[in-house]
Formats: C-alpha cells, structure tokens, sequence
C-alpha cells in the first residue's frame, strides 16, 4: 500500500473521504495578480508606486516589458497546480498607439483584449480587474473619488465606469462573471477636521460609477483598509463604511487579511459577511505587523480562513484572489509559493471532520471538541497533498525550475 492509500484509509476511518476532497479542490478557482511579477508598475506609464502602499526590495529579474511580465506569469502558473484565473490591474492596459494619447478615464476593452487572449491561451478559468486608483498625476492631495475638486473626482468616476464596461466584456469573453475590486487610497496623513465630507463624496461617486453595469457578467466589490503609509491618521473608505454601502447596495465586500488591526481576523469576518451576502470576496496576503504585503505561507491564519470557507459551505461563495508584492525574492517563487499555500490550506480545511466537530459544538461538548481538533492535526494531510500534486502533473520542488529561469531568462534583464 502507498503512502496515500495508507492516508486515505486512516481518513476514511475517520468519515473523511479524500477522494471528494481532492475533487473539490481542483475546482475552486484562485485569482492570482498580475502585479506581483513588476511591483505594481504597470504598463501605462507610471515609473514607482505611491498611494499608501509600496514594494520593498530590489531583486533581479523584474519584469520590464508586457512581454516579460506575460512570460513570467507563464512559467509561474505552469507550476501552479488547480484552477486558476488571472486579476489585472488597469495600470496594466496595452495601449500601443495610444500610449501618452488616451487615460485612464478612456480606457477600452481593445486595451485588455490581450490579456483575455493570454488567460485562454494558457487554460485560465477567467480574469477578473481592478480599477487603478494610484500611482497617477490625478491622485491631488492623497484623493480620488473623495475629492472635493470635482476636476479629479470626475476623472476617477468616469475611470471607474469604463473599468465596469471592461469588465463586462472580460466576463462575456469567458461565460463567467468578472469580479471589479474597488479600492482607493484616500485619507490623510493627519488628523482631519472634516471626516463625514469625503465620506460622503466617496458615496456619491459610488453610486455615479454603479449607476449602469452588466449584473450578468460583473461582480463589483469594495475593499476597506485601516491605513497606509502617508495616510495613518484617517482612511475614507474603511471598514463600517464599505460594509454598509455594499450591504445597502447589494454589491460584495471584500476583505483584504491585511487591511485590519493586528488583533482583528479575516478569518472570523468571513462567516459574519455569509450571514448577510452571497458573495464574499478575498485578497489573501500575510501582514507582519501592517499591510505589509508578504507571500501567502501556510500559516495558522490562513488555515482558518481556509477552515470558514469550507466548513461553511462557501467555496462557490467566496472569491479568492492572492495580493501580495514582494521584491526581496525571486518573485516567480512568491506567485507560485503562495498560489500552492493557499491550495494546501483549502485542502487542510477539506480534509477535517468539520460535520462531526459542529455537532460536538452544538451539544456543548467541548472536551471532546478540543480532542478532536488536536487529533486532526496528526493526520496524515501531507500524503493526500503529494496526491493531489501527482494527479495535477505538478512537482513537489518547483524551486529547481525556477532557478534554471532566473539563471537563462532572469538574470539577462539589466
């Protein structure tokens, strides 16, 4: 008997069935971004990022061009095991001819078109897309669509609606809905004396970008954040406020794990939103200490995410993406590391008696509750994983292939 057929008859002692396991896994779709392989340059003109957030580190090998960063994705998704789609910035638009000519605020599909052709050609479940609400001249004193400047905030609602026409189309490309995340950096770095007026602006650009959108093919979601760098003393678009507008205007929330106070858990928020919506959407990152933005790992939080999504029933519920940017590694190594964390903690979650574990709860016995949370930690989940990975023609050591990359493809980028 192999080591996962030995795995599967201690799981199925347990009333655990690998197989169905297995066979749930490979069909939850995880929306891995694009921006990790340039940090969040984007192709429309922009030479750093700003607008709260950063990327830290210097390590070779950048992608410079579309064509790199197109090639990187490549390599890294042909090690990435289970469906996949792809999340675009707009930063990221081909505009060709039109580069330095047309702005955000006139953004077509034509200027995307390549990226579903991309997505297609490589077997992708779909691409979902971000409005880029940063790293632009038009971002006047740290806002967007709160602006009181209605200069500015009309560009960034009319960016917002062709976004949202975008969108559409990527969604009609693959029969399948676009998720269009919204999130802005508005805030100040100081304390405010006004924080209902930029609130309030926020709404109104809200409704005007929301007014008209294909409900067949797009899926708008709002993201909240605590803070970020150069706006540590108020964010517009923070938590209370996205939750009640996206409840008020029957759209999804999403919820970034690192957007939140250091003692706060996305884990415990996911079941709340359920309550409510049916949809919820995820941008998955490991925070040290803030939104720092680091490789997903298979850590105890992200387990328990893993855990809510599936023991709630929500894995055609929850829309997974990954957002995390780091330039102090090989960054075909942090797609492809945290696209397999977030995979071995879906799995760790599918493979729990989470039925019998709900009843001990419910009949309030909790000794034998703690047993058994402690017992499922023993089981051999490692043996199912290396199942999983042969069955998907995937390599345990994926850090070989990456090397020989970085060394022939890598390491020729000055």
């Amino acid at each position: 008997m192999n080591r996962y057929e030995s795995a599967k008859a201690l799981y199925q002692a347990e009333g655990i069935a690998t197989e169905k396991a297995l066979a749930t896994l490979r069909e939850i779709p995880i929306s891995v971004h694009c921006w990790q392989g340039d940090d969040v340059i984007g192709f429309d003109g922009a030479d750093s990022l700003s607008g709260g957030i950063q990327t830290t580190g210097n390590y070779l090998g950048r992608a410079r061009t579309p064509d790199e960063l197109l090639a990187d994705i490549e390599k890294a998704f042909s090690l990435m095991p289970g469906k996949k789609r792809l999340n675009v910035h707009a930063c990221y638009a081909f505009l060709g001819e039109d580069k330095g000519k047309v702005d955000r605020d006139a953004y077509t599909y034509k200027h995307f078109a390549k990226w579903v052709e991309f997505a297609k050609r490589i077997g992708l479940d779909g691409v979902d897309f971000n409005p880029t609400f940063f790293a632009h001249p038009m971002v006047k004193d740290g806002l967007t669509l709160s602006s009181p400047d209605e200069k500015v905030r009309r560009f960034w609602v009319e960016h917002g609606k062709r976004c949202l026409e975008i969108a559409a189309e990527m969604g009609k490309a693959f029969s399948k809905p676009c998720l269009v995340n919204i999130w802005i950096p508005d805030g100040f770095k100081d304390v405010p004396a006004d924080r209902l007026g930029p609130r309030l602006r926020l709404k109104k650009s809200l409704d005007e970008m929301l007014s008209s959108y294909d409900k067949e093919y797009v899926i708008p979601a709002v993201e909240s954040k605590v803070f970020g760098i150069g706006v540590e003393s108020y964010t517009v678009g923070n938590n209370e406020f996205y939750q009640n507008y996206a409840a008020s205007r029957g759209i999804c929330c999403l919820l970034d794990n690192g957007h939140y106070h250091p003692t706060e858990v996305v884990s415990d928020k996911i079941p709340s939103l359920l309550a409510f919506y049916d949809k919820v959407a995820l941008h998955v990152t490991r925070p040290v200490r803030w939104d720092s933005d680091h490789v997903v790992l298979f850590e105890d939080e992200l387990k328990e995410i893993a855990k809510e999504i599936v023991r709630n029933d929500a894995t055609d519920k929850v829309l997974i993406g990954l957002d995390y940017f780091d330039a102090s590694i090989n960054r075909i190594s942090a797609w492809v590391t945290g696209e397999r964390s977030m995979q071995k903690a879906l799995l760790y979650a599918l493979l729990l008696p989470n039925e019998q574990m709900k009843a001990l709860q419910d009949k309030g016995d909790f000794t034998r509750l703690m047993v058994a949370q402690e017992h499922a930690k023993m089981l051999p989940f490692t043996d199912v994983w290396a199942e999983y990975l042969a069955r998907e023609n995937a390599s345990e050591n994926y850090f070989d292939e990456i090397a020989l990359y970085e060394e022939k493809v890598l390491k020729a980028r000055k």
